[in-house]
């Protein structure tokens, strides 16, 4: 049931009481505060290092949208998970409680590298470190805007919820609340939140004016020829988009508009859990002075980072400026994309390393956006675990996710893209007998689909998951190309085939009816 607001929720009602508040500071004085304030420690090279507690990544079951008259209708709420007014209106007020006599961090920046569709938004913190987090994520205007806020970001993780009391699931909340224009998080600290809110937020706004947002990062060739990759976490998005021979676009977030893509963020959200300079040479030079990393280990004495460590979380963090890049395009957009690659970490070991989609095919990955937990990863996991996630993103899409793959088929037909399914995970068998797919392969298949090398090659379909694979690659072993071949026992490789091929069927039963049978049809063949 709706209920009627009958409160204000505005930035200056909750500065009105702060202690201090600091406006717009640089980089030297944020990490100077964030010293002074005991919010984590500086490492040899300068990098700023926080730690943040029981909340290591996202929250799901903590994130809500307040369900009003004005966007009901529009939000799926199957993915989404509805909050009353007066939920909102409670942790506004304990937030808004906080503030007074409290020190508080304000700047306004932007989200969207193309300025005809960005969004203002003015950032509120507790913590200085968090501040420089989104200093680093998001585009830093040249001069203070002189204009309203379009969107504002309220972010005080020393405010913990009731859940009782307040109608959430835990002591952290993450709010969004689309009528007000405003998102409120507490009692988690983990950065990424805060960037995914306003992702979100993205993600309601801009598919409404026809322009696709998408959970991908993107580069671009010396030829002005662009990319983008899909993916789940873990999968090589931000790796695979990192290369020295092609400009980088970003490593996350984009638009794609009626002019070409562009990047929603001004810096990079890297993963670095056994990180080595040798397999990542970018990423690893962009940890240094104004970058923050999250929950990676440092020695005691020298402050060198452990990226092989995860004392704290397998999902450490470094967060940097896009300029950190040496090859980083700026501003940060780029024309229509001539190849889409989908990426999947599948550890069942049975997809393809690399494979080409029709326009259907890519209708039906990108609505299963399939990637797998392997065993170790989470507490009860013994045997690979199927995810899928529309639109390799789904926790990020307020509205249906047919709306967002109607975009991508329209998009793709209209600039001829080409489209690849990239397998970055095992082969020669599932995670524990078969071995992760080296990088310098995926690398050199991603090259060659790129640069038009694989338009000259021979392919072949593989009879159970109905995908053209390529017979040969330039620097890849061709005995890989087709998994079963990397498989001594082929009647066990046939049975882990039909266990996921039959994972991928359940899973995209919930789009029947809603979605044409030769979609349906473009996926795996079930026995």
């Amino acid at each position: 049931m709706f209920s009627v607001k009958n409160n204000t929720f505005t930035a200056t009602d909750l500065l009105a009481g702060a202690r201090m508040v600091h406006y717009n500071l640089s980089t030297p004085e944020l990490i100077e505060n964030a010293v002074k304030n005991c919010e984590g420690y500086l490492s040899d090279k300068g990098a700023f290092c926080v730690y943040t507690g029981k909340y290591t990544g996202r929250s799901p079951k903590d994130r809500f949208i307040v369900d009003t008259p004005a966007v009901h209708d529009k939000i799926s709420w199957s993915n989404n998970k509805p909050c009353t007014v007066e939920t909102f209106s409670r942790l506004y007020n304990k937030i808004k409680a906080f503030c007074k006599n409290h020190r508080l961090y304000v700047s306004d920046n932007f989200v969207g590298a193309d300025k005809a569709h960005q969004l203002q938004v003015k950032c509120i913190n507790e913590f200085a470190s968090q501040h420089l987090f989104l200093k680093n994520l998001f585009i830093t205007p040249e001069t203070v805007p002189q204009t309203p806020a379009d969107f504002t970001l309220v972010c005080c993780p020393s405010v913990t919820a009731n859940p009782k009391e307040d109608g959430v699931n835990s002591e952290a909340f993450i709010i969004i609340n689309f009528d007000e224009k405003i998102v409120l998080i507490g009692g988690s600290r983990y950065c990424g939140e805060m960037k995914k809110s306003i992702f979100s937020v993205m993600n309601y706004i801009l598919p409404q004016k026809g322009i696709l947002s998408m959970h991908c990062s993107a580069n671009v060739g010396t030829d002005g020829k662009t990319a983008i990759f899909f993916g789940l976490s873990g999968t090589g998005k931000t790796t695979l988009s990192a290369d020295p021979n092609r400009k980088l676009i970003g490593d996350d977030e984009h638009g794609w508009s009626e002019n070409g893509i562009f990047n929603i963020e001004g810096g990079c959200y890297a993963k670095c859990i056994r990180l080595h300079p040798e397999n990542e040479p970018q990423i690893f030079g962009a940890i240094r002075y104004g970058t923050i990393l999250e929950n990676v280990v440092l020695a005691p004495v020298t402050r060198t980072p452990d990226y092989d460590d995860s004392k704290y979380t397998e999902n450490t963090r470094a967060a940097y400026p896009l300029d950190y890049i040496p090859n980083a395009l700026q501003p940060s957009i780029a024309g229509h994309p001539n190849a889409i690659i989908f990426l999947t970490a599948d550890a069942f070991g049975v997809l393809p390393p690399i494979s080409r989609l029709d326009s259907k095919q890519a209708m039906y990955h990108f609505l299963s956006g399939y990637t797998s937990k392997v065993a170790g990863t989470e507490r009860g996991i013994t045997e690979p675990q199927a995810t899928f996630s529309i639109g390799f993103g789904e926790p990020f899409l307020p509205l249906s996710p047919l709306r967002y793959a109607r975009l991508l088929e329209e998009k793709i037909k209209k600039h001829n893209t080409k489209v690849y399914l990239v397998n970055t995970g095992w082969t020669g068998g599932p995670f524990g007998v078969g071995s992760r797919m080296k990088l310098k392969f995926t690398r050199a298949m991603v090259t060659a689909a790129l640069n038009g090398t694989l338009d000259n090659v021979k392919w072949q379909k593989d009879p159970l998951f109905q995908l053209e694979i390529p017979m040969e690659c330039p620097d890849v072993p061709s005995d890989i190309l087709a998994p079963m071949n990397t498989w001594k026992d082929k009647d066990a490789y046939k049975k882990q085939a039909q266990k996921l091929i039959s994972l991928f069927h359940k899973n995209v039963q919930r789009f029947h009816g809603e979605i044409d049978d030769d979609i349906i049809n473009a996926g795996p063949k079930l026995d």
